[in-house]
């Protein structure tokens, strides 16, 4: 009976590692590319509804940013499920940088969180066209 139940532990143990490591590869191969519909609310009450596009090589990003702000090059970084991207704007003759910082959930959905430096913050989330 001991034995059984080592044997179990172990079997399980090891479906529960490859079930995660499937689960990883299946996100660290999204791309980014494409034109993500995002929906921002901010702290102070303010919501916008900005469109970016995406280029995605390896870890890098680029792209455009095409909302309330104005348009934007965008420029960022991905790694695993993870994306930190944002540019730089110039209200009333200050410049400041909006940062996003937000986890794939899938190919078509991420979600996180804006900061803009000097300003509000704020959380999104996105679908992919």
């Amino acid at each position: 009976m001991r034995k059984f139940t080592l044997l179990a532990v172990v079997l399980a143990l090891v479906s529960a590692v490859a079930i995660a490591r499937a689960a990883r590869t299946t996100i660290s191969a999204i791309d980014l590319s494409g034109t993500w519909v995002f929906s921002v609310d901010l702290d102070t009450g303010g919501h916008g509804d900005p469109t970016f596009v995406f280029k995605q090589d390896k870890e890098n990003l680029t792209g455009s940013y095409d909302g309330p702000l104005g348009q934007y090059k965008v420029t960022g970084t991905v790694k695993d499920n993870k994306a930190v991207f944002g540019f730089e704007f110039t209200n009333e003759g200050v410049t400041h940088k909006a940062t996003y910082t937000g986890t794939l959930e899938t190919d078509t959905k991420m979600s996180g969180t804006v900061e803009i430096t000097d300003g509000p913050k704020g959380k999104w989330t996105a679908t992919k066209k």
